[in-house]
């Protein structure tokens, strides 16, 4: 017995001593550890029907989110995302929409038609997609989405901005956060052409700032039965100041000035009419952009009036559509402190979900997150709940509660 018990200590010795295994013992270690202790429930924020509702049919509001261990900080969750996230296979049906003045809009369709779930095609309940900043159709946020949505039975458009869904620019216009009007061109093609069908809109970033505003702008004739946004920066003046921080500068905030200058340079035959492009495409950060392009096209007296005017936080109050909300406390393209937690509780049609971890359209999870993440999981139980359980949605956010004595 004495023989056994020391041959079985010197084999435990040497496995221990062996560099790589002890390298490799203590990484899993720290990583089991990290993952063990940092996963946390997400914070919901909203009236006590549309609570009732949320976590009867979106167990996601309710499940503690564990982030990938080795994928740590906002920052980390946001770069990785672009670099390791899958794009699942989808084939679009291109459609380019003419608009009033003379424009067109590049919708990309996934029209579902062979499923079992929702055979007729005039009822089918459809979703509406909204990029974010420099994004289309072909971002693998987007394809996950768009996935989500198929897998249901459902029908997909997705809303490529002017000028960046391929298409040519036939005017010397493009998009900007606070201008809703093509996004309610595009709403009400859809509702001509499938009358019969519920609809819901969902933004994704900068898609999520336009959807907000369109929803507040209008009302209760915003032809949605719901809607959801994810990463959305409440206050545009907020988010560019984080962006202009060193590290978010050099990581986010040149690469998406560069796409934006491209695309302006790609358009430059038509937009030099109305901007000098050079001087446009000279812009470091989204800031300056913005400055010499958007607040100059859409008639701003300075960029900060186009910033105030694009930031949705504040008009939260004039929306009657249900909405969830879903943000990462750190995002570094929406901090915190500007979500509007106190608002959000005063309103009965606004969720807000945030969680601890998950940057910018990041919610990475799983050790090997190219898959399917917390956002894809969340939105998918999101829509089903809102496209199956339309009365129990109505119900529980048109009642105001009343004020306690």
């Amino acid at each position: 017995m004495l023989f056994l018990h020391n041959e079985l200590w010197k084999a435990s010795v040497d496995f221990l001593s062996r560099p790589c295994t002890m390298v490799v013992g203590t990484i899993a270690a720290v990583i089991y550890y990290l993952w063990g202790c940092d996963g946390q429930t997400p914070i919901l924020v909203c009236s006590n029907g549309f609570r009732v509702f949320l976590e009867r049919h979106c167990p996601a509001v309710v499940e503690r989110f564990y982030p990938t261990p080795w994928c740590w900080g906002g920052r980390l969750q946001t770069l990785v995302r672009v670099m390791i996230k899958s794009s699942p296979f989808v084939v679009y049906r291109n459609e380019l929409l003419q608009t009033k003045d003379g424009g067109q809009i590049s919708l990309d369709w996934v029209d579902n038609a062979d499923n079992d779930a929702y055979p007729n095609d005039s009822s089918r309940p459809t979703v509406v997609i909204l990029p974010g900043l420099t994004g289309n159709s072909k971002q693998s946020y987007i394809l996950h989405v768009v996935n989500q949505a198929t897998r249901r039975g459902y029908r997909s458009v997705v809303f490529n901005n002017r000028g960046f869904g391929g298409e040519d620019l036939l005017t010397p216009v493009t998009f900007s956060a606070a201008d809703t009007s093509d996004l309610e061109w595009v709403i009400r093609h859809v509702k001509k052409l499938y009358p019969q069908a519920p609809l819901l809109g969902t933004g994704l970033s900068l898609g999520g700032i336009l959807l907000l505003n369109y929803l507040a702008r209008k009302g209760s004739e915003a032809d949605l039965l719901a809607g959801i946004t994810m990463s959305v920066s409440w206050d545009t003046l907020e988010s560019c100041a984080s962006l202009e921080q060193p590290i978010n500068k050099l990581l986010f905030n040149r690469h998406l000035t560069s796409n934006l200058c491209k695309a302006i340079n790609r358009h430059r035959k038509i937009l030099e009419t109305v901007v000098d492009v050079d001087h446009v495409i000279k812009a470091r950060t989204i800031r300056e952009f913005d400055e010499r392009y958007t607040s100059v096209l859409f008639g701003y007296k300075s960029c900060r009036d186009y910033y105030q005017d694009a930031s949705p936080g504040y008009k939260l109050p004039k929306t009657t559509v249900p909405v969830l909300c879903l943000n990462a406390a750190d995002d570094p393209f929406s901090p915190k402190h500007a979500i509007p937690v106190a608002l959000a509780q005063t309103l009965p049609n606004v969720a807000l979900l945030v969680t601890a971890h998950g940057g910018h359209i990041g919610y990475l999870e799983g050790l090997f997150p190219r898959g399917e993440g917390y956002m894809d999981r969340l939105f998918g139980q999101f829509i089903q709940a809102v496209f199956e359980h339309p009365g129990d949605l109505r119900g529980a956010c048109e009642v105001r509660e009343k004020l306690a004595n």
